[in-house]
């Protein structure tokens, strides 16, 4: 789950993190009264948009007046703010944060994720803020320097003061870099983040360390630990199919292919886009049903699939293990009866009462095309994919 730069710095605050003054706005009116309230003469401008380089796409703008804030909050408030985060499409800026402006002396970046090798927190920390930090690990990777966290431990006072010290931080200044460094981390760990990066920390021409941008993402599974976190998710940023997916805990993630998929698992889910893309097909979607599929979640997996104008077969792929094949395979023929399936069928099982799911199948009535491992269930959609999307032109 993500979150907009303005919420995250009020959990950030909750730890001690020093950050600009700012306030969220829905209107260009309530924009001007911000910066009243701010007071001062310099204020940014920011989209809030659950993507990053909105500085480069236009999103992100300086005023010195209240005309010329106004003026900025008016471009960009509604603009469909193009990113390399957004695609082409971009994302339609529907809130804006207006911050007191600060007067830059130096630009930092510090980031944390979770290194699985590790099984540790990983604290990322560069003298090169602002920039990508992509770019920075392809063509300076020496500028990067990490620390792995002991997750009893915690981040101590010397690990943050040394990896400080290594960003390029000046000396009358490291006590604050290590304190805010460390509240970073408590934030982190206590809130389940899964992603939390500062891009740019900013060193203040006053010498104070201060977030100056703040990104953080959560673990979807930890969620029902904090409440208070599910409270700001912003719908308005989301999949509208993906939202819908959620409601029936389908995991779905709509791809550009012209092939569904319908799995249970993950892994088997990422394997049989790999095995379409293989045979020379596109996955439509990544779309795991999990290990307790009903009937009702796979007739709205079938559902979400075919909102694509763009699905011309369906793949089913399906190992029986909890999930057992006579189940999956009673919820497949009643969904396809209900949403009256006009594109072509294919269906894998394999597993646990596999003979009597496919029995059901056979017996449906249905022009469904069975097949027998996934490497034939790839070349059957593929092929049935190619075939006119008007005409199921099934084989049994």
């Amino acid at each position: 789950m993500k979150i907009h730069e303005y919420q995250a710095k009020e959990i950030l605050r909750q730890y001690g993190v020093a950050t600009p003054q700012g306030i969220a706005c829905f209107s260009v009116d309530e924009a001007v009264n911000a910066a009243k309230q701010l007071g001062g003469d310099v204020w940014a401008v920011k989209a809030q948009i659950y993507a990053g380089g909105r500085g480069k796409g236009g999103g992100v703008k300086v005023a010195r007046s209240l005309d010329e804030l106004r003026r900025r909050a008016g471009e960009i408030l509604g603009m469909r703010l193009v990113t390399h985060q957004t695609g082409a499409e971009g994302q339609i800026v529907h809130r804006l944060f207006i911050e007191q402006g600060v007067r830059i002396e130096k630009e930092f970046y510090a980031g944390m994720v979770v290194d699985r090798r590790q099984q540790r927190v990983c604290l990322m920390a560069s003298s090169e803020g602002g920039m990508e930090i992509e770019k920075v690990a392809a063509e300076t990777p020496e500028k990067i320097h990490k620390v792995f966290i002991d997750p009893i431990a915690g981040l101590s006072q010397q690990q943050a003061q040394e990896i400080a010290q290594k960003m390029g931080i000046p000396a009358q200044s490291l006590p604050g870099a290590a304190s805010l460094l460390q509240g970073l981390y408590r934030a982190f760990d206590e809130t389940d983040a899964s992603l939390l990066e500062i891009n740019p920390l900013a060193l203040t021409a006053e010498k104070q360390v201060i977030a100056l941008d703040a990104k953080m993402n959560f673990d979807d599974n930890a969620l029902f630990r904090h409440s208070e976190i599910v409270a700001l998710r912003d719908l308005d940023e989301e999949d509208p199919v993906e939202i819908e997916a959620a409601k029936y805990e389908l995991s779905y993630i709509p791809l550009d292919g012209n092939i569904g998929c319908l799995v249970n698992g993950a892994g088997l889910a990422m394997a049989t886009m790999d095995i379409i893309k293989l045979y020379g097909g596109n996955p439509a979607n990544f779309l795991d049903v999990g290990g307790g599929a009903t009937t009702e979640k796979v007739t709205e997996a079938f559902k979400l699939m075919l909102r694509n104008p763009k699905l011309q077969a369906i793949l089913v792929n399906i190992f029986g293990g909890i999930m057992k094949c006579d189940v999956i395979a009673e919820g497949v023929v009643a969904a396809a009866r209900e949403v009256q399936l006009t594109v072509p069928l294919v269906v894998r099982l394999e597993g646990t009462n596999v003979d009597l799911g496919k029995k059901i199948l056979a017996d449906s009535g249905l022009p469904i095309i069975s097949a027998t491992d996934m490497a034939d269930a790839a070349q059957k959609a593929v092929n049935a994919a190619k075939s006119k999307p008007s005409s199921c032109g099934c084989q049994s």
